[in-house]
């Protein structure tokens, strides 16, 4: 509770010294740090935001940590996930920042929930704690997120990255907006891309993330002016920040209970008919695809869909770049038509997404072609792995 007892919290000798820097702050002091150590914060996620914003909870004596988390560390988790180390790759996020948290304070008492969020556990996870914080990276748990603190009256600390931007707020918070205020409905399913297909900067998360713990230590001391009723919009590449207010809609709907996200998201509907495009299109393996490229064979172009930059780290010999956004344009049409010549088409990607996409739409043009399948992902994995995996 955000107004605990503080006669039964003591600090010990060694705490003193740990947190002297807090304990001569005026607006900290010994209650404040006695607050800290009485207060519980949930965090969903232990990636790019979930690394800065368990690290410095932790350093700052936040005394019962909880962590939701049911992946597991990926190499390319390391550019921005500084909570995780090399030699936790292929090991669970969870355990491993676990581990860094108390390497960092063992006065933490730490929480795990290797499971995935859901409206089913939501309630009954969440319901302990004081604060809970977002640290997660897709709108169906964003949305059960937030519906689930109004539900238990939680703050939600929110935050959120883009390639070069973030945005972080206090949601639900002394009578202010929630997230449902912000985003009342969800945009369509992969029109904002992910991290691994968008990218990211490796820092930007841990600004965000940083201010996600300000603001989460901020209430636990009842302290300064929260971001409650405004959003802060951070850009890394002009290195500005910028408000809007936010304010409660007064017509929204009233939140009563838990739903299914996923469909509320479009998630279901989205798989549906991208596996009814996937089954309309005609595909290849790559093993099928090297197998033709040995024939010597040159009835056929194979074109590559991704971005230039991705064209330079990796590459399948005698692909023609011919970016997606380009045939989306239109622009692409015209060059796959030239490059054809009358020959058939072949179109890869990274995973092969985005080139299932590009083969629906030059179908529309009155062009057939055929998809590989797992793109150059599956060409590194199982044909020649000296290209890189990225």
């Amino acid at each position: 509770m955000l107004n605990p007892n503080l006669d039964d919290i003591q600090l010990d000798k060694e705490e003193y010294e740990r947190y002297s820097r807090h304990l001569i702050l005026p607006e900290v002091g010994l209650e404040g740090q006695k607050r800290l150590k009485a207060a519980s914060v949930l965090c969903i996620g232990s990636g790019g935001l979930g690394s800065p914003l368990l690290l410095y909870l932790a350093a700052a004596g936040v005394g019962r940590i909880g962590l939701v988390d049911f992946d597991v560390v990926d190499r390319s988790n390391l550019q921005r996930q500084v909570i995780h180390g090399t030699s936790w790759v292929g090991k669970p996020k969870i355990q491993s920042a676990k581990d860094r948290i108390l390497e960092i304070n063992p006065y933490c008492a730490i929480d795990l929930y290797e499971t995935r969020l859901s409206a089913e556990n939501a309630l009954q996870i969440m319901e302990p704690y004081d604060i809970v914080v977002d640290g997660t990276d897709n709108f169906p748990t964003r949305y059960l997120v937030n519906d689930a603190c109004v539900l238990l009256n939680k703050p939600n600390v929110y935050g959120s990255i883009y390639r070069f931007e973030g945005q972080a707020t206090v949601f639900n918070y002394e009578g202010g907006p929630n997230y449902r205020d912000l985003y009342p409905e969800p945009p369509p399913p992969g029109l904002v891309p992910s991290c691994a297909e968008g990218g990211v900067l490796g820092i930007l998360p841990g600004i965000i993330g940083v201010i996600q713990a300000t603001e989460t230590v901020k209430i636990i001391l009842g302290k300064g002016t929260t971001l409650n009723g405004r959003l802060l919009l951070y850009n890394a590449l002009d290195m500005t920040f910028r408000e809007l207010k936010l304010r409660p809609n007064p017509v929204r709907p009233v939140i009563e209970k838990l739903i299914d996200y996923e469909m509320f998201c479009g998630i279901p509907q989205a798989k549906a008919a991208e596996a009814e495009q996937q089954s309309a299109l005609q595909e290849m393996t790559v093993t099928e695809l090297k197998q033709l490229l040995d024939s010597g064979a040159d009835d056929f172009v194979l074109i590559d869909v991704r971005n230039p930059n991705e064209y330079e780290i990796a590459r399948i010999p005698g692909a023609v770049l011919i970016p997606l956004p380009d045939i989306e344009n239109g622009t692409g049409v015209q060059q796959v038509k030239e490059a054809l010549n009358g020959h058939k088409l072949i179109a890869h990607c990274k995973l092969g997404g985005r080139s299932a996409k590009a083969l629906g739409i030059l179908k529309q043009s009155g062009i057939d072609g055929i998809n590989v399948k797992g793109g150059i992902t599956a060409w590194s994995r199982e044909i020649d792995p000296s290209v890189p995996e990225y």
